[in-house]
């Protein structure tokens, strides 16, 4: 027997304002400062409680196994660490792109642990659904804790901030990025100087991991060479090109919908983009506001 909660959760994109590496930890892990920032453009996911305990992912994806898929992962820690005797039909509808550096995964994941101790009545805190989350990954707790955020340590050390919410263009070149290969590649700094929050809020922060995916994939270096010279010199630009997290989406930022789309609508034939509005609140918070 099973009910379907009443709507989707959302599982919003993320993008990195700056991206900086500034060292690596015994376990291979690599420490770092970045900006998380939530965007208007969310994969969606709903929910049929089952009685039975199972766990059924009811959109498979083709290249990931079940027993790997984060959505079934989190689903699966957080029955066991509540012991709960519940389970769930799960169904993703996806619209954040793969390997593209907007946290489409981790954000998922998120979702599941966030939506389901709600759904199953657990009163976890998002301090312990964070910890769970970082268990599988290092991006999980911003999703979980639902606001802009400076972050350090590998992502886990998060403090609010506020920031403009500016619309984004965002490119998303046919390429898959893994993020280990990046992490891996010699070439990739990984001793930039710390910074502080009022150094990013005057201007400075890159991402250290731009130079690297794009040698790696020319399609990214095309996007990022296309955007600086198309778009960082228009007044209605509030941020600089960046590429967000490892990559491959690139950004850039401006004052309203009207000239992101405007922009868009500039990019060449066959390149796929789209256009969202920066977020201090997840939307994913807000659904569960909503849920009281």
């Amino acid at each position: 027997m099973a009910g379907v909660s009443k709507q989707a959760w959302p599982a919003p994109a993320k993008i990195n304002r700056f991206l900086h590496i500034t060292g690596r930890r015994s376990d291979g892990y690599h420490l770092l400062q970045t900006v998380f920032q939530f965007l208007d453009y969310s994969d969606q996911i709903d929910f049929a409680i089952r009685e039975d305990g199972q766990i059924r992912l009811q959109t498979p994806l083709a290249a990931v196994a079940e027993e790997d898929n984060l959505v079934v992962r989190a689903a699966k820690l957080l029955q066991a660490q509540a012991g709960v005797t519940l389970g769930a039909d799960i169904h993703v509808h996806k619209q954040v792109p793969m390997g593209g550096g907007l946290g489409g995964g981790s954000s998922d994941a998120a979702t599941v642990l966030v939506a389901l101790n709600h759904l199953w009545n657990l009163h976890r805190s998002e301090s312990s659904l964070s910890a769970l989350g970082l268990q599988l990954g290092a991006d999980i707790p911003v999703f979980v804790h639902g606001h802009a955020a400076w972050a350090e340590g590998v992502g886990e050390k998060l403090q609010d901030i506020g920031l403009d919410e500016p619309w984004f263009c965002v490119i998303v070149p046919a390429v898959h990025v893994s993020t280990a290969e990046i992490f891996s590649d010699q070439e990739l700094t990984r001793n930039t100087s710390p910074i502080k929050i009022t150094d990013f809020l005057q201007g400075q922060g890159r991402n250290d991991c731009e130079a690297v995916v794009a040698r790696r994939y020319h399609e990214v270096a095309e996007v990022i060479t296309w955007l600086k010279a198309h778009a960082d010199h228009l007044p209605s630009c509030v941020l600089p090109t960046r590429m967000t997290g490892t990559g491959a989406c690139v950004f850039t930022a401006m004052q309203t919908e009207q000239d992101a789309r405007a922009l868009s609508a500039q990019l060449p034939a066959g390149w796929n983009a789209f256009v969202a509005k920066g977020l201090n609140q997840s939307p994913l918070l807000t659904r569960l506001q909503q849920e009281g």
